[in-house]
């Protein structure tokens, strides 16, 4: 995201400071991920070999059907078969590399989060919802080792029987390379594999209930428009809940799937249900991403972290494969009826989460688009603090809410910090 700024109304206003960071909680670093768990990442590939081993001409091969299959969840979507991945090829290059990417992306995203954010207790039920091989199972029981030790049943649904299955073998393979650190505790979760599509009916009422990169793929089918779309998916997903559960939604960060989440955001809220992440308050979304794959001017929420820490057999996957990847770029939302540790009440003090790369401002300063209490916000880093996508900033007004400017282009609140 970048914008022009008018210089003019920047510095009017960039002379005095009217904000400090008090504390800045990251949304990606690595060093929150266990040392197990980092260790399970780097030799992923080795792992899938164990349970799923493929012969020298299969990998050989595995750059083109990777490439081959990235073009297919991207760019050639239409053309992609509702069941492809049934197949073994498909499968093991997904699982090879895509899943691969994904436990990284969901594992930072999960690490920093914290257990706090998914608060389950012994004997407590879990659906995952296009589940594929498992990969939020997989990257939730490496981020958080606290859960590792509570006797958890997770309903795995999808429609590809194959993929169910190599994920469970994946996550008891992992499972016993990272065990619960209480002795007493059940060696792995429950996994009850169920062969079917959203909206399949399930025995069980869930306290969590997750949903990871598979919107976008029902995106391609449904002939309704995204309100109605976005309704529908958060009443399927609120019928496998309990009266008191969690409910995460995770995605690739491109516009439309920026839309769709800041919708199910909207009527998440309507249900009585708060707002864990990312979102630091509960009011209108500042970013919903209207017309944004289309050409408009509204921001879509969305958040980044680099790969310069990827094992390095997955880098050359990668390479071979002829894919540039940088950047992962994601969107979520993580809600829940469950009591949560509410944050600080203060009216001097303003939570701001971060959404944007690094934007060079007049008079060689530079800030990030944020969200706020305030709506988009534009915080504006005098102090050079070290500042990420995805960051949650706690900041302290150091004059009064009124006297906040805005933006004549963007509209944003502009806090100098």
């Amino acid at each position: 995201m970048s914008d022009e700024f008018d210089s003019i109304e920047y510095a009017s206003i960039n002379k005095i400071p009217n904000a400090k960071i008090i504390k800045n909680t990251h949304l990606f670093s690595s060093s929150a991920i266990p040392e197990d768990a980092h260790r399970v990442i780097n030799a992923f590939d080795e792992i899938v070999q164990s349970v799923f081993p493929m012969n020298s001409k299969q990998r050989l091969s595995l750059p083109k059907v990777v490439r081959t299959l990235s073009h297919g969840l991207t760019d050639e979507r239409g053309k992609r078969r509702l069941g492809y991945m049934n197949t073994t090829a498909t499968l093991s290059a997904y699982v090879r590399y895509f899943s691969w990417w994904n436990i990284i992306r969901f594992a930072e995203i999960f690490a920093n989060l914290g257990a706090i954010s998914f608060p389950l207790n012994d004997g407590n039920v879990c659906v995952d919802v296009g589940s594929g091989p498992l990969t939020v199972v997989i990257a939730l029981w490496l981020a958080c080792p606290e859960l590792r030790n509570k006797k958890l049943t997770w309903y795995c649904l999808d429609i590809s029987q194959a993929s169910l299955t190599l994920g469970e073998n994946l996550y008891l393979s992992i499972a016993a390379r990272t065990p619960p650190s209480n002795k007493n505790a059940e060696r792995c979760w429950k996994i009850i594999r169920v062969k079917g599509a959203l909206g399949t009916v399930l025995h069980q009422k869930a306290q969590l209930v997750t949903c990871a990169d598979m919107l976008n793929e029902i995106c391609d089918t449904t002939v309704q428009r995204d309100v109605a779309f976005a309704k529908t998916v958060v009443l399927q997903l609120l019928a496998y809940g309990a009266k008191k559960c969690s409910v995460l939604v995770l995605e690739p960060g491109v516009p439309h799937n920026a839309r769709i989440i800041s919708l199910m955001r909207d009527l998440l809220i309507e249900k009585k249900l708060k707002i864990i992440a990312p979102c630091p308050h509960e009011k209108k979304c500042a970013m919903d991403g209207l017309n944004a794959r289309k050409g408009g001017k509204s921001k879509w929420c969305n958040f980044v972290f680099t790969t310069k820490n990827t094992p390095p057999a997955l880098k050359k996957i990668a390479a071979d494969a002829g894919i540039q990847k940088e950047r992962i770029v994601t969107s979520f939302v993580l809600a829940s009826n469950i009591q949560q540790v509410s944050a600080s009440a203060l009216d001097t003090v303003v939570q701001l989460r971060i959404a944007s790369d690094r934007i060079s401002l007049p008079g060689l300063q530079h800030g990030y688009y944020a969200c706020s209490e305030y709506g988009l916000t534009l915080a504006v880093n005098a102090s050079d603090a070290a500042i990420f996508s995805g960051d949650l900033l706690t900041v302290k007004l150091l004059h009064r809410t009124e006297d906040l400017s805005r933006d004549k282009k963007s509209d944003a609140v502009m806090m100098y910090m």
